[in-house]
């Protein structure tokens, strides 16, 4: 089959082609870089948290409504956990001041040196009244566990002095002291001089932020030793045995309030809630995205079989007098795909450019990542492979057209 005359067709009537083409264009541009995010966003979304078992894990705030001195704000403290410890199907306990996904708690920016002109990053900062290390079953790969003597009591409404110990996450780890080991190393908070600092005796595996940022910063996270109070309330997360969660939450709320001689407010949560909350946006986007994708596949697949339908209804006559002048329905076949094929490769070729180019944009703008090639590859060849498909009708019509009829006088 020659390419010159349907070349020579294309460029007699080029409103419609290049109508089509653009469309291809513009579809597989938005195409690949929807489906880019729409990866990305479910990639972030299915980051492990660090904790042995979500599905067991759940936390209690527990708020007291009587005004305490901060003597009973350390002993009732000491009962709720204790109270907490006694529920049956309870693995672990321990105090604590934020968690995983919840969307609250502090952050703190870091140093590997005060003498630093900015910080290194921010991380998010967990205080821990005992082990949560054991009650989020977390995976120490370095060092150790404070044990229970350098835990000290903090009052959250005094000024004072951070803890002198400290362990990090693998990720701040590698991000302050890059290629070297962390134990031993000072952790500053922030920069200048006078900056206050810790020492790192532990490094966990993971252990994600109460944000969960989408960026590198969601990875860096550090937990304190310190019994928290000042605040007429504490946080407790527990850990369930495997398959009594719901049991252990009512049980613990009862015992709770059965527990204690004045009124409190509850709020009982599971990390399973915290992390559908944290990326409900992100799935709303990746599912929006998903059937702007799928509406953009039908308009485009819809363009080429409405254009392929009208050409072959203009050129009927022409049909005819080549199918009279010994042209087999194969080569009618094959004249109408090949058509197909040229007006989608020129919409791929300005797909690829144009994806790029958009590609570029949002990496300014917004941060992402590059558009891996493999998008673009797998983009042109679907929309290779719609345009063939969506031809394949129309030019097996025009090859079923009889040469008696085509070139009958209307």
């Amino acid at each position: 089959m020659e390419i010159r005359p349907i070349l020579s067709a294309l460029l007699r009537n080029k409103t419609g082609p290049i109508l089509v083409a653009l469309q291809v264009a513009l579809s597989l541009a938005i195409l690949a870089n929807a489906l880019h995010i729409v990866s990305e966003r479910r990639e972030v979304a299915a980051r492990p948290s660090g904790l042995l078992d979500e599905a067991a894990t759940f936390h209690i705030t527990v708020r007291n409504l009587n005004k305490d001195s901060p003597e009973q704000m350390l002993a009732n403290i000491g009962r709720e956990l204790d109270v907490l410890r006694a529920v049956p199907g309870v693995a672990s306990v321990a105090q604590v001041s934020q968690m995983p996904m919840s969307q609250s708690g502090g952050t703190s920016s870091v140093a590997a040196d005060f003498r630093q002109q900015n910080p290194s990053g921010f991380a998010s900062t967990y205080f821990a009244g005992n082990s949560i290390i054991e009650t989020f079953g977390l995976k120490l790969v370095e060092g150790r566990d404070f044990a229970p003597h350098e835990i000290p009591d903090f009052n959250e409404t005094a000024q004072g002095q951070p803890p002198s110990l400290i362990i990090v996450t693998r990720a701040l780890a590698d991000r302050l002291w890059p290629g070297a080991s962390a134990l031993g190393k000072p952790l500053y908070f922030g920069t200048g001089d006078g900056a206050p600092f810790a020492r790192v005796i532990g490094v966990v595996e993971t252990l994600i932020g109460a944000h969960a940022q989408v960026g590198a910063d969601g990875q860096y996270a550090m937990i304190m030793p310190a019994r928290q109070y000042g605040l007429r309330g504490a946080m407790y997360a527990i850990r369930a045995e495997a398959g009594q969660r719901e049991r252990v939450m009512q049980e613990a709320e009862r015992a709770l309030r059965a527990a204690s001689a004045t009124p409190m407010i509850l709020r009982i949560k599971t990390v399973e809630e915290d992390r559908t909350n944290r990326y409900r946006a992100d799935m709303a986007l990746s599912w929006m995205l998903v059937a702007v994708s799928i509406l953009l596949l039908l308009v485009t697949c819809s363009g080429i079989v409405g254009m392929a339908s009208l050409w072959v209804t203009q050129r009927r006559k022409q049909i005819g007098v080549r199918r009279a002048l010994g042209a087999r329905r194969i080569d009618i076949l094959r004249y109408f795909i090949l058509e197909n094929v040229l007006i989608t490769s020129g919409g791929v070729l300005g797909g690829v450019l144009l994806g790029v180019g958009l590609n570029q944009l949002l990496v300014r703008e917004l941060s992402m990542s590059r558009l891996p090639l493999v998008y673009l590859v797998a983009g042109a060849l679907m929309f290779w492979a719609l345009g063939i498909l969506a031809a394949c009708g129309p030019a097996w019509r025009a090859a079923s057209i009889s040469p008696a009829l085509a070139t009958r006088s209307a």
